[in-house]
């Protein structure tokens, strides 16, 4: 295959090359020099660009891969999580959150407020914490909580009484304050809701931003990711992104999704042109819209065509919550694709895919064809007639595999309260490849894990990667594995207008590379979650390496 004349800075040897390029071709042997990719082919391609400075890496068996990119992540938020009072891994009981929310506070007394993140619906009956439990651990302070969705917190007494918030007060047009059977706020607060605390809680300053970005940073290279999408992006998120690439230390490359403000409308557009012209130093770019449609099916805000179910499996009035009127976001998108921005749409129910879908139609009579490259995340239930429009469209599936199948989220605070026939529309990723649709994939973290492999596990089995005894579930709907890691390579590196520099392993392209410590491919290589990334590269620069990447060295 194709190679260049002179001594590689780097060469990879006797492994498997998953290249990713447009015929999903493999090799076993990459050169690299001045951080591109020379020679890709077999071992006798690579031999003679190999000098006395060459660093020489045999694979011994293990696999070479274009780096991973993230179309859906918030390493903003996660790194301001990072430095506060972060529940993620912590047992998902309540006693066990108790715990830490106490040690942390105990360690913490100066703190005005007690802020965490990270909570699981399925530890708490209805997906709903007490602030009476909140308030054992910390009774003298307010605290606030939010879960692991970030559609939802959990707050004490004492934060419920500096918000003012009351039995007399109102639900607000975009969220839920749940309550006890008394009418009495509960101490979980739905969507909307949350907001009020949003502007009382002190916020991070400027440098825990910077430091909790970096943190954020390490743990994703560390995964194999060296560029992503940060899915909400304020501007002093991006003011601290700006000053990391300032300093030089932005070592991934970051599309920073500038955030919609639902309860504002099209006059917002002026300042986000004024943040894109900004956003743009460096490795980062702030070049797309995130616009939230709706909410999430576990608080029946996710916006469905067909009714929720009570709890008594009857049908209810409630169809979920459109947060932009549909005819505005028409106007909005179309408005958004003629001034060059690309939209990142959160559409997780039937309707929000809908009407996702037709503001980008919208927008496509209207301007014409355009390289926006939109596209809608989660998709959780998409209505059949809907997956075949989003080829012709040229909208992207962006998709988050974690979330496909019988884990308890599902289990106990989904399926109960979805249709059968809605219920079995659920994450239909099979289904739209079939139809021709590119998939970007995409983690949500901190809503779920940004390990990839465990990602693109459940992709192709449909199986829970922490329940080995659960069914897969819709298994008609899983993924080829190349077809799952194309998504978290090539397909992201396509949302993020990255494809023409990365994504794949081609002569010319920027050698944003991983190594796995084993034939990922091979299913005798055992799961795909149980592997391990040894080696991340960006340009040719290791911005992770594993004392087990020598093993076998020659």
């Amino acid at each position: 295959m194709p190679r260049e004349p002179g001594p590689a800075d780097l060469a990879f040897v006797g492994g498997s090359v998953v290249t990713m390029d447009a015929a999903r071709r493999t090799a076993t042997a990459v050169a690299v020099r001045d951080g591109r990719v020379v020679a890709v082919g077999m071992d006798r391609d690579v031999a003679e660009l190999v000098g006395p400075r060459t660093r020489r890496i045999p694979l011994a068996g293990r696999t070479l891969m274009p780096a991973f990119q993230d179309a859906h992540v918030h390493p903003s938020m996660a790194g301001v999580g990072l430095i506060q009072c972060p529940l993620h891994d912590v047992a998902r009981t309540v006693d066990a959150y108790l715990g830490v929310i106490r040690a942390y506070a105990d360690g913490h007394p100066d703190a005005a407020w007690i802020v965490g993140d990270g909570w699981y619906m399925e530890a708490f009956p209805d997906g709903t914490p007490s602030k009476t439990d909140l308030d054992r651990a910390v009774p003298d302070r307010p605290a606030f909580f939010v879960n692991r969705d970030g559609h939802g917190a959990w707050v004490n007494s004492r934060a419920l009484e500096v918000a003012g918030i009351t039995r007399g007060t109102p639900d607000p047009a975009h969220g839920r304050i749940e309550r006890d059977a008394h009418g009495e706020p509960a101490g979980t607060l739905h969507e909307g809701a949350m907001e009020a605390f949003r502007r009382l809680v002190p916020p991070p300053t400027e440098e825990d931003r910077v430091r909790g970005l970096e943190l954020a940073q390490a743990y994703l290279h560390r995964l194999g990711v060296s560029a992503w999408q940060d899915a909400w992006v304020t501007p002093i998120d991006l003011e601290a992104y700006r000053r990391l690439a300032e300093r030089g230390r932005l070592t991934a490359r970051a599309i920073a999704c500038l955030w919609w403000d639902r309860e504002r409308g099209s006059e917002q557009i002026d300042e986000l042109v004024d943040q894109r012209a900004i956003g743009s130093i460096g490795r980062l770019r702030a070049t797309t819209v995130k616009i939230m449609q709706d909410g999430v099916a576990e608080n029946y805000t996710a916006a469905m065509l067909e009714p929720y179910l009570g709890h008594d499996g009857r049908r209810t009035d409630n169809r979920g919550l459109s947060f932009v009127e549909p005819e505005a976001l028409k106007r909005h998108v179309t408005r958004l694709d003629r001034l060059g921005f690309q939209v990142h749409f959160h559409a997780l129910g039937d309707r929000a895919v809908r009407e996702a879908l037709d503001a980008v139609e919208a927008a496509r009579i209207v301007n014409g064809p355009s390289d926006g490259r939109h596209h809608l995340a989660h998709l959780q239930v998409v209505d059949p007639s809907d997956v075949a429009r989003f080829r012709p469209l040229g909208a992207v599936a962006n998709i988050q595999p974690l979330w496909a199948c019988h884990d308890p989220q599902m289990v106990d605070l989904t399926l109960p309260f979805l249709a059968p026939e809605r219920a079995r529309l659920q994450y239909p990723f099979g289904s739209l490849h079939r139809a021709g649709a590119l998939l970007a994939g995409g983690s949500d973290w901190t809503v779920s894990t940004p390990n990839v492999l465990a990602e693109v596990d459940v992709a192709v089995t449909r199986e829970s990667v922490e329940d080995v005894r659960a069914e897969p579930f819709l298994p008609g709907e899983a993924l080829a594995p190349i077809d799952a890691f194309a998504a978290f390579t090539i397909g992201s590196a396509y949302v993020n207008h990255l494809d023409d520099i990365s994504g794949s392993i081609e002569v010319g392209k920027l050698a944003d590379l991983v190594v796995l410590d084993r034939d990922i491919l091979d299913r005798g290589a055992g799961r795909i979650r149980d592997g391990r990334v040894l080696l991340t590269l960006v340009e040719g620069e290791p911005v992770h390496e594993d004392a087990a990447l020598e093993v076998g060295r020659g």
